[in-house]
């Protein structure tokens, strides 16, 4: 039997195959290089130019360019060309002695209100609530904004007995724990949260201004007052390429933490949580079965 040290038609088959990956690889560095020497908005050159210059062809530039333009990193414009995309919104994790800090995000956060009204609970909802199918609750929808750009699609469910004279107003400038805690003495406590990828539907693709099917992340919340009852259970729907997370893993744990940064944090709504203090948590993987 000849084996593939020995037969020269493997080895050329290999070699074709690996030159392909180099030059995608070479393309693809050039094309980041690129977008980290310009700001967001500014134009890339042709794909003409940009052949001459790296010496491929057509279809292994756009196959680099399809991956950075998947990973929000370049965007197209019919009829204008290509052009570098908006920095992504990051969400830093950082791991200190007990559980993981998490840091408020950057940029200038606002929501718009898309529907509020008072419903029964249904079946899972009222599973997570605690609540019979039957009980009342407040649902919200909400867009949230960076900075003026849609960046999520929010849906709150919140126990109408806990929040009876909850306003519109309120849910828009996200005062819900504030108003929790100051009308109805209830405080939050503890937020279990869920993240994992999807993708948009045709209608949450018309809000978030992004192409059906672009990758989303979707974001779970449970979160629970000091008594331990549930108050509210929120799903978020986050584009994925203008939001990522960051994990910083602090391995000596005499360093001192990073300061946090201002705003607030993401999946959670801007009012008073845990009196604006750093948010402690911890996080585990968890792998699905088929």
């Amino acid at each position: 039997m000849t084996t593939g040290a020995n037969n020269p038609h493997h080895a050329n088959n290999a070699g074709g195959t690996t030159g392909a990956v180099l030059k995608r690889e070479r393309v693809r560095d050039h094309l980041l290089q690129l977008i980290e020497s310009q700001r967001p908005g500014d134009p890339i050159p042709s794909e003409r130019t940009l052949c001459a210059d790296l010496g491929v062809s057509r279809p292994t530039l756009r196959a680099a360019v399809d991956e950075l333009v998947a990973a929000g990193l370049l965007v197209r414009e019919h009829g204008r060309g290509m052009f570098v995309a908006p920095e992504k919104i990051t969400q830093e994790l950082v791991s200190p002695a007990q559980g993981l800090e998490v840091p408020r995000a950057g940029g200038a956060w606002s929501s718009r209100l898309l529907e509020f009204t008072t419903i029964q609970a249904g079946a899972r909802v009222g599973r997570k609530l605690r609540l019979s199918p039957a009980a009342r609750i407040i649902y919200v929808a909400r867009l949230r904004l960076v900075d003026g750009a849609p960046m999520a699609i929010e849906h709150l469910h919140i126990r109408a007995d806990l929040a009876p004279e909850l306003s519109a107003q309120e849910l828009e400038n996200g005062d819900l724990y504030e108003h929790l805690r100051e009308h109805h003495d209830v405080r939050v406590r503890e937020a279990i949260q869920t993240i994992e990828p999807t993708v948009v539907t045709r209608a949450e693709a018309e809000v978030l201004d992004v192409p059906e099917l672009s990758p989303a992340l979707l974001v779970e919340r449970l979160t629970s007052d000091t008594d331990g009852r549930p108050v509210e259970y929120v799903h978020s729907l986050y584009r994925g390429d203008r939001y990522r997370i960051v994990s910083r893993l602090t391995l000596d744990p005499t360093a001192p933490a990073p300061a946090p940064l201002p705003g607030h944090h993401p999946g959670i709504p801007p009012g008073d949580f845990a009196h604006r203090d750093t948010v402690l948590s911890s996080t585990r993987g968890d792998v699905q079965a088929p």
